[in-house]
């Protein structure tokens, strides 16, 4: 059974025991959140492949995905994909052999992308790199990438762990760290950071995921280099950057610098009927009111647009994305909550105690 849908207890309900000879199944989640306890979740003796994949963060994970695995003793393959906030320490190969293998026996086959991240207190230590790879000396995969990030201006410190070759739709969270390599199989991609991404940097991302659909961005910081390229604007056909597949684009939360990146004709290509969330006024500035004739073409190409709207819906000063022009008949929100805050519409305040 191949399936997506909404939230995790739907997956529950899937595994309730009604299909009880089912052997191999793969979900992909919207959203894992807290699970409703009067779901049936007995031992799943006969499932021997199961595949989780979400590429929206969860608080969760320890009351909703480990006790569902729990239940796969008898699992031979493995696929996890998953973006994990709040754990008491960051998930490293020490956590997914005391965890995970420990109670799976007869797994022959583990391939996992998991994105872990959690507010630095006072006093806390973050492991390095280096720290993190050691976890994963005797582990059955040797063939293991991971790599830290700590933003301070967040207070957040961030770890990625995957097995290579990468087999995952969704790849999460990169920063100016990533080690870099070759992902045919993503899909959608998301890149976070405190320092600047120049120009060199989307170059990298789109020669390691060359069939990128959906990419989104968020940075705050403008370019370094944004100066030395508009004077060298003449050899802009060495450095174009063409992202051939790309359908969904979200610069929401960015330096003008980075819509300036997308939308500039010397700079960025792609194809038409492209979905754009931005913010507007972000937008007018980079355009010059919709009047620059650098960013006429890629606008262009441009089928749904979306607007950064602050003042509806959302909760403790969150940031709401609605529809200003859509094919769609209803207007599809997004959120971005405040640091501490989650939830659908950022109403409920994350727990401290890790």
């Amino acid at each position: 059974l191949i399936i997506r849908v909404e939230i995790f207890d739907d997956c529950l309900y899937l595994l309730d025991g009604r299909y009880d000879q089912l052997h191999t199944f793969h979900v992909d989640l919207v959203k894992i959140s807290f699970p409703d306890g009067s779901i049936n979740q007995d031992h799943l003796p006969n499932l021997k492949c199961f595949s989780l994949s979400c590429k929206r963060e969860t608080f969760d994970y320890e009351i909703a995905v480990l006790p569902l695995l729990y239940r796969m003793s008898n699992l031979e393959e493995l696929d996890l994909c998953l973006k994990v906030r709040g754990s008491n320490t960051l998930i490293d190969g020490k956590h997914l052999k005391t965890k995970i293998l420990k109670h799976m026996p007869r797994l022959n086959q583990f391939t996992f992308f998991i994105q872990s991240s959690n507010y630095i207190r006072d006093g806390m230590s973050i492991p390095s790199t280096e720290d993190i790879q050691k976890t994963f000396i005797d582990f059955p995969n040797n063939n293991i990438i991971s790599h830290v990030d700590f933003f301070p201006n967040f207070e957040r410190s961030q770890c990625h762990i995957y097995s290579y070759p990468f087999l995952m739709r969704y790849y999460t969270g990169i920063s100016n760290s990533f080690p870099g390599g070759l992902f045919e199989h993503v899909r959608a991609v998301s890149l976070y950071d405190e320092r600047p991404f120049e120009h060199e940097f989307f170059l990298r991302i789109q020669k390691s995921f060359p069939f990128m659909e959906e990419l989104s961005l968020v940075n705050r910081t403008a370019q370094n280099r944004k100066q030395s390229n508009q004077s060298n604007s003449h050899n802009h056909n060495s450095s174009l950057i063409e992202y051939t597949s790309l359908c969904k684009l979200s610069i929401v939360g960015v330096h003008d610098d980075y819509v300036e990146e997308f939308l500039l004709d010397t700079k960025t290509y792609f194809q038409n009927n492209l979905i754009l969330l931005v913010n507007y006024e972000c937008l007018e500035r980079v355009t010059h009111d919709f009047s620059r004739d650098a960013t006429r073409t890629n606008c262009g190409k441009i089928n749904t647009k979306y607007e950064l709207n602050n003042n509806k819906i959302c909760n403790n000063s969150g940031q709401c994305i609605r529809s200003v022009l859509s094919r769609q008949t209803l207007e599809p929100y997004t959120f971005i909550c405040s640091k501490g805050l989650h939830g659908d519409r950022c109403e409920h305040e994350e727990n401290k105690i890790y």
